[in-house]
């Protein structure tokens, strides 16, 4: 798994030099980023059986690192915002391990960059950033896909970096993939056997944007918050006060680090700072079936006032 030459890429805001091949990300480095990550293999075997405890569970979190270990596929060490070491525990484990550098390992990265990781897409529209949350299944990534058949880009898929310029919310782009089910596929006209299936998910898929993916820091201007109901209809609601503060707790990336790395009440603050800025709504889809078009055009006219 390690290489002989580390490999220089850019993602999330950040420089990222790396022993561990990461095909996902782009190959270049733009000397404005905000610093440097470290992605390395190591052996925290001895470190986690000095730290861990049946109390911590598979995290241990300190305001210096988070340790974390997945059976059967590696431990991971996340320290001082800058570095990310990765101790295999069995081998052709890449696909997985690469699924945790960027997801729970970068989402712990940002948090302990004081940079807000949301989970969900994020789509460029109009020169700003519109966010869509939600749970595993809510249709975020299928919904954005959507969008992007309209000819709008994408800054992130599954990690939504959030930081702040002269105290307003900018969303920085991560890197040029989706995550796609493969009924989104169809509906789309994809072919499933064009793309690599995700690893324990063999019906969803990395799907490559390089096309239509946005490079730029873009203003956050919206979020909205997708729900499954039964009702065969689409509605949506303004959040206001404490309602979209909870929902930008709720939909925060691995949250349960939030009390654990004592930054609940740098949460909060910059939830408020959000909402001085960004509008948030709940928007509400029937199960019964495939509504994403209609979504797009719901959302459009709400953000543009029906001039898109």
């Amino acid at each position: 798994m390690k290489l002989q030459n580390k490999m220089s890429y850019q993602a999330f805001g950040f420089n990222i030099v790396s022993e561990i091949d990461l095909p996902e990300l782009q190959e270049e480095i733009v000397s404005d980023l905000k610093g440097k990550i470290e992605i390395s293999i190591g052996d925290l075997t001895e470190m986690w059986s000095e730290v861990s405890d049946e109390k911590n569970g598979p995290f241990v979190v300190t305001k210096e690192y988070i340790l974390f270990r997945v059976e059967g596929t590696g431990i991971f060490l996340i320290r001082d915002g800058n570095s990310i070491v990765v101790s295999p525990l069995q081998n052709e484990k890449e696909d997985e391990i690469r699924l945790y550098i960027l997801g729970t390992c970068m989402g712990a990265l940002l948090l302990q960059n004081d940079i807000i990781p949301l989970h969900g897409s994020i789509l460029s529209i109009h020169g700003k950033a519109y966010g869509i949350v939600g749970e595993c299944g809510a249709g975020k990534s299928t919904l954005a896909r959507a969008f992007l058949r309209k000819g709008y880009k994408l800054l992130s898929d599954d990690l939504i970096p959030v930081t702040f310029h002269d105290n307003a919310p900018l969303v920085i782009p991560s890197y040029p993939y989706q995550k796609l089910w493969e009924e989104s596929l169809s509906e789309f006209n994809m072919k499933s056997e064009q793309y690599n299936p995700i690893v324990h998910r063999e019906t969803k898929y990395s799907v490559p944007i390089d096309d239509l993916f946005e490079q730029n820091k873009l203003p956050l201007a919206g979020i909205f918050v997708l729900n499954k109901q039964e009702e065969n209809c689409i509605d949506m609601i303004e959040l206001k006060s404490i309602n979209a503060i909870q929902e930008l707790f709720e939909h925060t990336y691995r949250n349960f680090l939030i009390e654990r790395l004592g930054k609940v009440n740098w949460h909060f603050h910059l939830s408020t700072k959000i909402l001085e800025h960004v509008k948030i709504y709940k928007l509400f889809r029937p199960t019964s079936r495939f509504t994403a078009n209609e979504l797009t055009e719901v959302i459009l006219k709400e953000i543009t006032g029906g001039r898109y």
